[in-house]
């Protein structure tokens, strides 16, 4: 016909073909326009989606943010530090020289010289903190050595003590927490419930006792205090980690007498996180399991695994990730007791030692390590949440 055109597969404005028993008849004007809409909507279909940048964004805002908390807040923290340090009663030069030398006045001007004693408390702060811009956290009063090479030695012996810890604890809590929750009011419900009261209503100190004297002195089956027997070197330091160094170096006698030092007071520190890990992880996953998005997946005939690993779990894990953040942070800030006991030359113990013998430096660069792991636990756990839970928007 003329002025008409006959289209047998022209593309709808949805995108779809005409099929050819469907031919239709239309004007010129308007199968062109049909057939530019559908060829316009084939070129944006080609083009490559927009980079989710947004998000990205909106975390490294967040990020920055933390970053100058963080920084704020450490600066509180070694403000009240060394304020209530400096408020203790008693003297430091004869803490950390004896009393004989701190009855000698040349002594005793001699140490506050050499430590800036002798200067106002805001300017000894001012120096404190010019020293810290260039990452010197200063002598220690009872070492003579820098803070840093003592820290530097303290926290890798605390870490190989806290990351099989936690990483022990987390495994077996969580599942004894499951189990529990699912099995709730049973014999194994209320067996479990008991072995997490008793890690975490235990004193540690009682408990490395009782671990040390029965392990050790009546059974015989671990060694004694300190990190390696007398007359077994240590290995090559590369991480610090007398169990991880021994097993880089090929050395398995050192790895086997390392791993048996440890076995004592990780026993101990696992029990307590334990504990408390099975009560948090059971409490969540019982408020879990009685959500309506877990008996409908269970009324549709799911496998229980499936319901377990890909609803329970994931929805339970905010306030587990949570519980386990702050158990690690306090295996890391050093347990003093418990190194105390094992005479393991941790964290705990060089805090200890720094603040029986009134060395100010020392106690403010442990409570500095302190508060950056806490922050910087913190900071990971939020992050998390919103991978976790679709629900937490970080920033």
């Amino acid at each position: 016909m003329p002025g008409h055109e006959v289209t047998s597969s022209v593309g709808h404005r949805d995108g779809s073909d005409v099929p050819p028993s469907q031919t239709s008849i239309l004007p010129k004007s308007q199968a062109s326009q049909v057939a530019d809409g559908h060829l316009r909507e084939g070129a944006q279909s080609a083009q490559p989606a927009p980079k989710p940048t947004r998000r990205h964004t909106t975390l490294l805002r967040y990020l920055a943010r933390r970053l100058v908390l963080t920084v704020v807040l450490l600066f509180g923290m070694t403000l009240v530090t060394f304020a209530l340090t400096n408020l203790v009663p008693g003297d430091p030069v004869a803490a950390a020289l004896g009393q004989r030398a701190a009855d000698d006045p040349a002594i005793v001007t001699q140490f506050r010289a050499q430590y800036g004693l002798d200067k106002p408390l805001p300017q000894q702060y001012l120096a404190y903190l010019v020293r810290l811009v260039h990452l010197d956290l200063g002598t220690s009063w009872q070492t003579h050595n820098p803070v840093a090479a003592d820290l530097a030695k303290a926290i890798p012996a605390t870490m190989e003590i806290a990351i099989p810890t936690i990483v022990t604890a987390a495994v077996i809590g969580l599942a004894f927490g499951a189990i529990s929750a699912y099995r709730r009011g049973k014999i194994t419900d209320q067996v479990l419930r008991l072995v997490s009261l008793i890690g975490i209503s235990v004193p540690t100190f009682w408990m490395s006792i009782l671990v040390f004297y029965v392990f050790y002195y009546r059974l015989g089956l671990f060694p004694g205090s300190g990190r390696l027997t007398p007359g077994v070197a240590a290995p090559p330091p590369r991480t610090g980690l007398y169990t991880i160094d021994a097993l880089l170096a090929g050395d398995m006698r050192t790895f086997v007498d390392a791993a048996a030092h440890l076995a004592m007071p990780m026993m101990v520190l696992t029990l307590y996180t334990l504990g408390l890990l099975t009560r948090f992880s059971r409490a969540a996953f019982l408020e879990v399991l009685g959500q309506d998005f877990v008996r409908t997946a269970k009324a549709k005939g799911l496998p229980g695994r499936v319901v377990f690993f890909r609803y329970v779990l994931r929805a339970a894990a905010v306030p587990i990730l949570t519980i386990a953040g702050l158990a690690f942070g306090s295996l890391l800030s050093g347990t003093v007791l418990v190194e105390s006991i094992f005479g393991w030359p941790g964290l705990g113990s060089y805090a200890y030692k720094a603040a029986s013998k009134l060395d100010l430096l020392g106690v403010m660069g442990v409570s500095l390590f302190v508060g950056v792991i806490y922050l910087g636990i913190n900071l990971v756990v939020d992050v998390l949440y919103g991978f976790i839970d679709p629900r937490v928007k970080v920033g």
